[in-house]
């Protein structure tokens, strides 16, 4: 059970947390395929294929092992990539990445997020916990926001103890102190539950906990509910 009373901080998951990030992604995806038709043609020629995109994210992943934890480092190999093959010239991956960088920044918040921000930012310092490559100052957020933290900067990703706990010490408190908010099971609960954190579950679609006997402090549905529970203002 969730103790209030204990929490210092807050650490937040982004993706399908505050945002959809399919949606997010298609269109960024959407956005470099655009640019590279007028750039590099042949790239997006063979680009229109699914299984030709899946094939190059597979081996690209399987050669870059290392860096699984940096999704800017194997988008930018995957473009490089995509480009060699077709036979474009690969000095364009950096600007291809970047336009693809920046509509990922494009995100469409869920309704309940920026109510929810600005109730918990008015109470505990806030940061950013995650796997993925967002920016919070492009996003438009990062005023709610004490720091950032990504697997890139860490080294490591979630469900890592490492990362929390890095976490944890850029909000300035203990891990113990620290309720960590996402979405995914097993990286953002079980996660902060093995760094010693206490955790919610925001279960939008209200799937089933498959953990047992490991449970989160709390399982919401959306942020106004953890607002509630918490005894936030309106």
């Amino acid at each position: 059970m969730l103790n209030p009373a204990q929490v210092r901080a807050i650490t937040l998951d982004l993706d399908d947390t505050l945002w959809p990030i399919m949606p997010t992604l298609e269109r960024a995806e959407a956005r470099l395929q655009s640019w590279l038709e007028a750039q590099a043609p042949a790239t997006a020629d063979q680009g229109r294929a699914p299984e030709h995109r899946r094939a190059l994210r597979a081996e690209v992943t399987r050669e870059h092992a290392a860096h699984a934890h940096d999704l800017s480092h194997l988008r930018r190999e995957m473009i490089t990539l995509a480009l060699r093959r077709a036979g474009d010239d690969a000095a364009l991956a950096e600007p291809a990445f970047e336009v693809f960088f920046a509509a990922r920044q494009c995100v469409e918040c869920y309704a309940d997020a920026l109510p929810a921000l600005q109730r918990l930012a008015a109470r505990y310092p806030l940061v950013s916990l995650s796997n993925g490559n967002a920016d919070l100052h492009r996003v438009g957020l990062g005023a709610h926001f004490k720091a950032q933290v990504s697997a890139r900067e860490a080294g490591v990703a979630k469900p890592d103890p490492r990362i929390f706990g890095l976490a944890a010490e850029v909000a300035g408190v203990a891990p113990h102190q620290v309720l960590h908010i996402g979405d995914d099971a097993m990286l953002d609960v079980l996660g902060a539950l093995d760094a010693g954190m206490q955790t919610v579950w925001v279960n939008r679609e209200r799937q089933d906990w498959v953990h047992a006997p490991r449970q989160p402090h709390l399982t919401v549905t959306d942020l106004h509910e953890l607002c509630m529970v918490l005894g936030l203002p309106a």
